[in-house]
């Protein structure tokens, strides 16, 4: 059987937000990126034809853009739509998703996927391109949805009467400082050039070496003097850097906990496991000084906050043979939950600051013993060190990992000569979701909501190595006259040993490039983790970063009870943590999926 393509339910409305001062959540919806249309006719209870669309310039490079557009029906029910525009600047479409987009001279049609045609009145389908350009880009002036024109009457179909309500989540010219409820929607990114550069002095064409990626402060010393490798600059030159390019939004890691990785050795960090006040004192709090100084208080600050940290005392702690004694010490002392606590409290006292908790990855912490106690231990953390609920933003899924985040060939769902994969595959082993975008939209809509949070919060993706591209991609299901595990193993695109293995895994390759709102609950796909900056040496190194040596980066490993004794599939010669990769990162070119262009 292959993967089910019913498209999963539409989220629930996003609450309303006002000022954190109120200690609520935020505000408005800016579309305010390189280039963006909102064209209208008629209103969401129309009793004809009529429609709106949101059309975003994402991101623009010499020769060419990505667009991100969202179609809405404001007339009567559909059950398939075509959406027509023409282009004025010679651009010419590359590539799509989640929708088939297509050109016939200046000509595009969009036409629905198989699983987003139907439209309900006020029902709405999101799509993206990449086209080429011959140095100019511009909005189209009209659209036809099913040949019905949808006019530009200037006015918000969330409120008709009021086109320019400042606190109206539908209006695309809310002002810059307001808060939105997600910071990825109609933002241009920022590009950090540290990595752009060697991205590109790598081999990279534009169209990588272009997209943005987030800036890892992980140490003290990072604040103000950059991280690992060619990272040379501070938080502040960022920020800086970050204006002078124009961008609406810049990604950050806050990633400096007491006992960093208690679980892996290959990225602990400089503080001990007590050490939560240098944490407070030393790190958040002059971050903080930085970012709330008045002159970035209209870029837009996303904070991913802790990688792999509290999902490491719900695994890897206790009677679990994945246990470790670093986790349980840190499970016992509290500082993971005070330290994320404090991190998204301060921090969200700037309205301009988007936190999103890690929540780890489907091949950790999708089993029911995982799933909602992952939640509840981030709601905890939500509410300790001065935090609330309302500080947190969303939820980081996969980052620094390898999931794939569709599996486009099998669903947990499938059965082999009547015999359930999930129960019969070793891949699977009985977890409920085989990929990324399952697993975090059931973790946002579900267990988030179950644990306390609001409605509404938004789950981000990293992308940046997770394609599973090249001549090891599997083109459709695998057989079904065998065994589970032969069906999976021929199905699967993630081409991993196991999906315990986490360090410089070999075959992967660059996955979606950076989209917002993509599908639903999902606030973007993004690049977290640079693409070619190393997850740990394949051998002892000695450093003064305080980085160990993991056996999981050990090409040569055989592994332990975390990946069940397989073989780490990690990638020899590798440098320690964040440091430059170069094999690492002409795989990921070359096995990019989509590919590269």
């Amino acid at each position: 059987m292959t993967r089910t393509t019913d498209a999963p339910p539409a989220p629930p409305p996003r609450p309303r937000r006002r000022r954190r001062t109120s200690l609520l959540a935020a505000t408005a919806l800016l579309a305010g990126a390189v280039g963006t249309g909102a064209l209208t006719q008629g209103s969401a209870t129309a009793a004809e034809p009529g429609c709106s669309v949101d059309y975003t310039v994402q991101n623009e490079w010499n020769n060419g853009f990505t667009a991100q557009v969202t179609l809405t029906n404001t007339g009567d029910p559909v059950n398939s739509w075509d959406l027509e525009w023409e282009f004025a600047g010679g651009e010419q479409v590359t590539q799509g998703w989640s929708a088939q987009v297509s050109q016939s001279g200046t000509t595009v049609t969009a036409s629905n996927a198989s699983w987003n045609g139907s439209l309900a009145t006020g029902g709405s389908a999101s799509f993206g391109f990449n086209a080429g350009s011959a140095g100019s880009t511009s909005v189209p002036d009209e659209f036809r949805m099913n040949g019905v024109l949808c006019d530009a009457d200037g006015q918000d179909p969330d409120d008709p009467d009021d086109p320019d309500d400042p606190d109206d989540p539908g209006d695309p010219d809310d002002p810059p400082g307001d808060r939105v409820d997600n910071p990825y929607a109609g933002a241009q990114l920022y590009v950090n050039p540290d990595w752009s550069a060697a991205a590109q002095q790598g081999g990279a064409p534009s169209s990588v070496y272009n997209q943005p990626t987030a800036v890892w402060l992980d140490s003290i010393g990072a604040i103000t003097g950059g991280s690992a490798g060619s990272n040379t600059m501070g938080l502040q030159d960022h920020l800086d850097e970050a204006l002078a390019q124009g961008a609406d939004a810049i990604q950050i890691v806050t990633y400096n906990l007491p006992g960093r990785d208690c679980a892996a050795l290959a990225s602990n960090g400089e503080l001990g496991p007590e050490e939560i006040g240098r944490y407070k004192n030393d790190f958040i709090d002059p971050i903080n000084e930085i970012v709330s100084d008045p002159k970035y208080a209209d870029l837009r600050i996303i904070n991913i906050v802790e990688v792999d940290s509290l999902p490491n005392l719900i695994t890897n702690v206790g009677s679990s043979p994945t246990a470790t004694p670093e986790c349980d010490e840190m499970k016992a002392n509290g500082n993971y939950v005070e330290g994320v606590g404090y991190n998204i409290g301060t921090l969200g006292d700037n309205d301009n600051v988007y936190s999103y908790i890690d929540i780890g990855h489907h091949g950790w912490i999708g089993w029911e013993d995982n799933f909602q106690p992952t939640a509840d231990l981030l709601f905890e953390a939500a509410n300790a060190a001065g935090a609330t609920p309302q500080d947190v933003a969303g939820f980081a899924a996969n980052t620094a990992n390898y999931g794939a985040t569709v599996e486009p060939y099998f669903d947990v769902t499938d059965t082999v000569n009547g015999q359930p994969i999930r129960a019969n595959s070793s891949w699977v082993d009985w977890n409920n979701y085989v990929d990324e975008l399952s697993f975090a939209q059931d973790f946002v809509s579900e267990a988030a909501v179950a644990a306390g949070f609001p409605e509404g919060l938004g789950a981000i993706i990293d992308t940046s190595r997770n394609g599973w591209g090249g001549p090891e991609r599997p083109t459709g299901p695998g057989p079904t006259t065998g065994t589970a595990d032969e069906y999976v193993d021929a199905s699967r695109t993630d081409r991993r040993i196991h999906l315990g293995n986490w360090c410089n895994q070999a075959g992967a390759g660059l996955g979606e490039r950076p989209t917002a709102e993509p599908e639903p609950y999902i606030d973007a796909y993004t690049w977290v983790k640079p693409p070619g900056e190393s997850d740990g040496s394949s051998e002892e190194i000695p450093n003064d970063e305080g980085k160990g040596f993991d056996r999981m980066c050990d090409p040569t490993y055989g592994g332990n009870p975390q990946n069940q004794n397989n073989p780490s599939g990690a990638l020899p010669d590798a440098p320690i943590s964040g440091h430059w990769f170069q094999a690492q990162f002409e795989q990921l070119l070359a096995n990019a999926y989509p590919p590269v262009e």
